[in-house]
């Protein structure tokens, strides 16, 4: 009996430290809420998330593809980081009116411009759909009869809500398929930009910052929402007025002190803390250090060229800023996950998992673990092959990316020249083709051919280079050969067979699309090559996938039953965490403080380097202290410091203190713990935020917008 208390009390041990972390679904704040108010919490769980009245969850949109934003004013004015809006800003620029580089202030609605695609979605309700889901499945059933059961009923349950398309619905898997989840939203389509400071103030510290603390970046932008004269969501037009929101964040400039209460709404996009051993070790040694190989060549290329002309700087800047941050993120977690012994702390998790399986008989996870085992030690020897395959080829020479688009249509045009094809196919062929015309001019506008065909060479060389032959198709092989190893004339070759680098040639193809023209077309031929090359060689993996994912399913069934409190992994859909101000020790002897300011902004001007070039009107602001009501004790305050647990998605996400009022914006996570996606490091990990009263500083005393200050709900108690 002892010796089972002992183990007991080892297995609780390292699940309670792990309870501390959490990306909390909102129907289960009860769960959290006692906890929640001994932190300072003032408000219930019905002003957070309440389904029948207007609560914080409504304010909190998901902004584009996959940041975090939230409505700061009754006239639908949204916040979210400068990063998140990016793309957006980047795509309304042109070299003569770069407004990423200038930064922008709409001085009245009229002033506001529309960005084509972008939408903010809002969240309705949630419910746990798990039996509905689950029912009639069982462990003797193969993975593959378990994903389509799983998705009809999905279908079921998405045509029974979406009431006739007006809403989005998407059912979640939590717990590695062991438990269900269905997420209501609202998608509005009318997205205009309102306000952003410019790139070197946005992005301030660029990539060497990245990642890290202390930060001075003012990371955030300003757009705003529109919807029809009725108030429901509508695709762009003159007559569209601003949305009146159900709930809108209070911006408080009272400040922030140490250990004051911060919570955090947003929309996470992926964890995988439930990584065994085995994993974090694939990561470690195949996985990262591919990805960050190949992203090395691609950056190295493009950053050659972006420094030489503006307009291709202009043209490369989403693009590569999109390529660099995770080119980063990898660099940082594969360092983390060795500095702070993940793999240790998983093998504890794993041995007390065994030790809790003997204990209470479980004979069914009895070989959980050797499961998993054995698929890692199959699936890890075609991981470098894998991501070489999607980071230098699929995802490598941007006409490989066009191509591949025009691989939908190509099934299609051969039923129709064989006069097989129906008239579902047929209008099916034709949508597809209005669409393909419809992304030329975004993709040609950000396209250099000079910048694809350079960065296409070094690209193919890293690949042949750490490939052996029987990983290649015999084509590229021959073409390789042909060549005598030379990677320019090779690509040159390839650049002159193909429409993929033309505007004109594509519009002139999809007048008279062809399967002859696509199959001539070597860019396409190339990229169809890889595709099935890749796919024949993986085929044999199928088993070993299925395998560990019901091993995983199962394992993650067990450590929910030892501990039924744990959080889920992050996935897209809304979560709260909560936590508090503070800083935290980065090394020995040194201790983060948890604020910057001004002064710190200043400190690291170089007008040498790009990343940290600050623009003479902020300068004379912070000569002449002209801080209006922004200051604390003389100062800017900048950026700070917060232990909720967030990940990416979580760009954007409003930094809430315990009355409900905004006092930042989430933008970024801290070095030393960047291997916190895969397990938790409560002591290291910090959220980085941007200060609200930096960015009202911005707005007011930058921007001269202080119109956009008075439409806001500004408290200072």
């Amino acid at each position: 009996m002892k010796k089972f208390t002992l183990s007991l009390i080892l297995i609780l041990s390292v699940l309670i430290v792990k309870a501390d972390e959490g990306m909390w679904l909102l129907s289960l704040l009860n769960k959290n809420y006692e906890k929640m108010q001994e932190m300072g919490l003032t408000l219930s769980v019905e002003d957070i998330y309440s389904i029948n009245n207007a609560s914080m969850k409504d304010a909190v949109v998901i902004f584009g593809r996959g940041c975090t934003g939230e409505i700061i004013s009754n006239q639908g004015l949204l916040l979210t980081n400068h990063h998140c809006g990016y793309g957006d800003i980047q795509a309304l620029s042109t070299p003569e009116n770069n407004i990423l580089a200038n930064g922008f202030w709409a001085k009245t609605l009229a002033d506001e411009i529309p960005s084509e695609g972008l939408t903010a979605t809002f969240f309705i309700r949630m419910e746990e759909v798990t039996d509905f889901i689950l029912a009639g499945l069982n462990d003797d059933m193969s993975e593959q009869q378990r994903r389509d059961s799983i998705s009809k009923r999905t279908q079921i349950l998405q045509n029974e809500h979406n009431e006739n398309n007006k809403y989005s619905v998407r059912i979640a898997n939590m717990f590695n398929g062991n438990a269900f989840y269905m997420f209501i939203y609202q998608v509005y389509k009318d997205v205009r930009l309102v306000g952003v400071p410019p790139e070197n103030m946005g992005k301030f510290g660029g990539e060497t910052d990245n990642w890290t603390w202390p930060r001075h970046t003012a990371d955030f932008a300003l757009f705003r929402v529109y919807t029809d004269k009725d108030g429901n969501p509508a695709t762009y037009s003159e007559e569209n007025i601003p949305l009146v929101p159900k709930w809108y964040f209070p911006i408080s400039t009272s400040g922030i002190k140490d250990g004051d209460f911060a919570m955090i709404l947003g929309f996470p996009g992926s964890t995988d803390r439930f990584l065994t051993s085995y994993g974090v070790k694939m990561a470690i040694e195949k996985k990262n250090p591919t990805i960050v190989k190949v992203r090395d060549v691609k950056l190295a290329s493009w950053r050659k060229f972006r420094e030489s002309d503006p307009v291709i700087d202009l043209q490369y800047a989403s693009k590569y800023a999109m390529i660099s941050n995770y080119w980063k993120y990898y660099i940082g977690q594969t360092q983390q996950l060795i500095n702070n012994n993940v793999i240790a702390k998983k093998e504890e998790v794993e041995d007390n998992f065994r030790v809790w399986v003997r204990r209470y008989e479980r004979k069914e996870l009895e070989n959980v673990l050797e499961d998993i085992e054995n698929a890692y030690k199959e699936i890890s020897k075609f991981e470098m092959f894998t991501n070489l395959y999607n980071q230098a080829i699929f995802g490598g020479p941007e006409i490989f990316s066009l191509a591949a688009q025009y691989r939908s249509v190509y099934d299609l045009l051969q039923k129709q020249e064989k006069k097989t094809i129906t008239d579902a196919e047929k209008k099916q062929l034709e949508t597809r083709l209005t669409s393909l015309k419809s992304r030329l001019e975004s993709f040609f506008k950000d396209y250099n051919v000079n910048v694809d065909k350079a960065t296409t060479a070094r690209l193919f060389e890293l690949f042949y280079n750490e490939t052996t032959p029987d990983q290649r198709p015999q084509a590229f092989n021959d073409a390789v050969k042909k060549s005598k190893n030379d990677f320019n004339k090779l690509t040159e070759d390839l650049f002159k067979k193909t429409m993929f680098i033309d505007k004109k040639a594509i519009e002139k193809f999809l007048q008279k699309p062809t399967t002859k023209a696509l199959n001539n077309d070597l860019a396409f031929s190339w990229y169809v090559a890889f595709l099935n090359f890749y796919h024949d060689v993986i085929a044999p993996l199928a088993p070993q996938r299925e395998n560990l994912s019901r091993a995983n399913r199962l394992f993650v069934r067990g450590l929910l039953e030892m501990n039924p409190d744990m959080a889920p992994n992050a996935n897209s859909q809304i979560r709260l965490t909560y936590g508090k101000v503070g800083g935290y020790p980065i090394k020995d002897g040194l201790i983060a403080d948890y604020f910057t300011t001004l002064e710190g902004v200043i400190a690291k001007e170089d007008p040498n380097s790009r990343e940290f070039i600050i623009p003479e009107k902020l300068k004379r602001l912070h000569k002449t202290k002209d801080y209006g009501q922004y200051a604390e004790d003389g100062r800017i305050r900048v950026n700070f410091l917060t232990d909720n647990d967030i990940t990416g998605g979580n760009s954007g996400s409003p930094v809430i203190n315990a009355k409900g009022e905004l006092i930042g914006c989430a933008f970024d996570g801290n070095w030393e713990a960047m291997s916190g996606d895969i397990f938790f490091e409560p002591n290291l990990q910090r959220c980085i935020n941007v200060d609200v009263r930096y960015i009202l500083f911005i707005i007011d005393k930058f921007g001269d917008a202080k119109h956009l200050i008075d439409e806001m709900k500004i408290v200072n108690d």
